[in-house]
């Protein structure tokens, strides 16, 4: 989830995870990830195949009963339920089955109402009033507005780095009060004109007031109820038949944890799962329109990138940023790390998004302007280490791709791979330069999660006392085209001087049993519509 959040070839032999996984068929996959000892693969309630595509939404009546079983990158022994810890998308997926948000993002990344059924600003913008839907926690009692208010103070708690603690800034949740059992009234700190993309927040989810024991029985509103948890392996869900929005069609949802895309892939391909998160593009081309497994390709999903820490040598010089920037052949990126299953990017977060702005200029690769900067900045013969690993789709490609275009500007990159159950922690605060994405969300999302001072996933440490004062401005800003000026603003700002080295936007590519149905394929990771378990069925 991230990043991910929101969390992707040089050799990696040496690593053990790439040896024990490489080349694994069905046997070697459930010992791998420790599933056989679970029973984690019986084949009860699956259901046959039938020779119609898999995925789509309206790909036959649904059929309740069976088994799900989902197979995600995960976090290893570490992993946890809490849902306001929940950072890799496998974390997200079990969460939204547990949980619920006051608001969800759609296709489009805005605000869609979930546990809220409405909400109400004054003519200030500064005080918002909601109103929640009849909704039940899994023990039976009420969802209530004490709950929330609970759940929103839990998440910023100064102690706690939870991932939606920036998003939730902009609340006095002291001033904030409960007004009946299903109203609150949030008092904000300043008007905030975006506030439901608040609500909608990464990891802004709805817990009851004294949950405790989170990966022992936790308790949501979500559309299944715990089963059992074993972290780093596997999480068993039931369906919940009091859901709000609806009782699942499937009995059961397993999320299954196997961190190689081969190991995701032979799975799928085995019959051992049904659903297998994050393809390489490779793999895609080799099974698209063949028959044996569906192909889902979420178009736009993911910002690939670098993150240049620029509060250390020799990142904090912002030259040597800009120096960067002009390195990177965008389109060799994208053709030989994603086997162009994207588009180039610009340095920026949201291509396509509201608010981007469209108006600068594409960036192109300039050598001789990149050894000038460097020239300039004293870092004629710089070395630098670059962190990556084999943790997502196109990291290790890329990072070996963007070493040979630095060479040509006279930089050595020493490429450092690092262990997928560790990276994202590993890099957030350490190193100078590594490998980055982001799956979707508002660009206003984006910086208040990653590039205000406060922000608990600021990977690039871009602290800038104006910047966010920039960001409080346009989030008070009620004129729409006003507050877009603003946010074109601080886009420029980051163009030319941010940590952000974004080349490109990826599909999100997954794969599926010919035998699931209702997949959404318009829906971007992060939004609501991604890994909705509740909304499909095994024909």
């Amino acid at each position: 989830m991230h990043d991910e959040p929101a969390r992707h070839l040089l050799p990696v032999g040496d690593h053990p995870d790439e040896r024990h996984f490489s080349g694994l068929r069905r046997r070697g996959f459930l010992a791998a990830t420790g599933a056989a000892s679970l029973g984690a693969f019986a084949l009860t309630g699956c259901g046959g195949t039938d020779d119609t595509a898999g995925a789509g939404g309206g790909a036959g009546t649904p059929r309740r009963g069976g088994r799900l079983r989902a197979a995600f990158a995960g976090g290893g022994a570490s992993e946890t339920l809490d849902p306001h810890l929940a950072n890799l998308f496998a974390d997200v997926a079990r969460a939204k089955a547990l949980y619920d948000k006051l608001a969800d993002y759609g296709a489009d990344l805005s605000a869609q109402p979930r546990l809220a059924e409405k909400w109400e600003p004054n003519k200030t913008l500064d005080r918002w009033r909601i109103t929640l839907r009849r909704a039940t926690f899994h023990d039976g009692r009420p969802v209530t507005a004490k709950d929330v208010l609970h759940s929103y103070r839990r998440i910023a708690d100064p102690r706690k780095a939870f991932r939606a603690k920036a998003s939730l800034e902009p609340i006095d949740l002291d001033a904030s009060r409960v007004t009946g059992e299903r109203g609150i009234e949030f008092v904000l700190k300043r008007p905030t004109a975006e506030f439901p993309n608040i609500l909608a927040a990464f990891g802004a989810y709805i817990v009851p007031e004294d949950a405790t024991g989170f990966d022992k029985k936790p308790i949501g509103s979500g559309p299944f109820r715990f089963v059992s948890f074993a972290p780093g392996r596997s999480a068993v869900f039931r369906r919940n038949e009091d859901y709000w929005d609806g009782a699942p069609h499937l009995d059961e949802l397993e999320f299954v944890v196997a961190n190689e895309e081969s190991a995701r892939v032979n799975a799928l391909l085995g019959g051992q799962v049904e659903y297998a998160h994050e393809l390489h593009p490779t793999t895609a081309r080799a099974h698209e329109g063949k028959g044996q497994i569906t192909i889902v390709r979420l178009r736009g999903s993911d910002m690939q990138g670098f993150a240049m820490k620029t509060d250390r040598a020799p990142f904090d010089d912002k030259r040597v940023r800009q120096a960067f920037f002009l390195i990177a052949d965008r389109k060799e990126l994208l053709d030989g790390a994603l086997s162009g299953a994207g588009v180039i990017g610009n340095d920026l977060f949201g291509k396509g998004y509201e608010y981007y702005a469209n108006s600068l200029p594409q960036r192109e690769q300039n050598l001789d302007r990149a050894r000038a900067l460097l020239k300039a900045a004293g870092a004629e013969k710089l070395k630098v280490t670059l962190d990556t690993s084999a943790v997502a789709a196109g990291f290790t490609e890329s990072a070996s791709i963007f070493r040979d275009q630095a060479a040509k500007a006279g930089v050595t990159i020493d490429v450092k791979m690092g262990s997928k159950d560790s990276y994202w922690s590993d890099i957030l605060d350490g190193g100078t330069l590594c490998s980055y994405r982001s799956g979707a969300m508002p660009i206003e999302a984006h910086i208040s999660q990653r590039l205000l001072t406060d922000s608990t996933t600021n990977a690039t440490k871009w602290h800038h006392k104006d910047f966010d004062a920039l960001y409080q401005r346009a989030q008070s800003t009620k004129d729409k085209a006003e507050r877009a000026a603003v946010y074109e603003r601080m886009q420029r700002r980051l163009y030319s001087e941010g940590g952000f080295l974004v080349w490109g936007f990826a599909d999100r590519i997954l794969g599926t049993a010919r035998n699931l149905r209702g997949v959404e394929s318009k829906a971007p990771a992060n939004s609501l519509d991604w890994a909705r378990f509740d909304k499909v069925w095994l024909a």
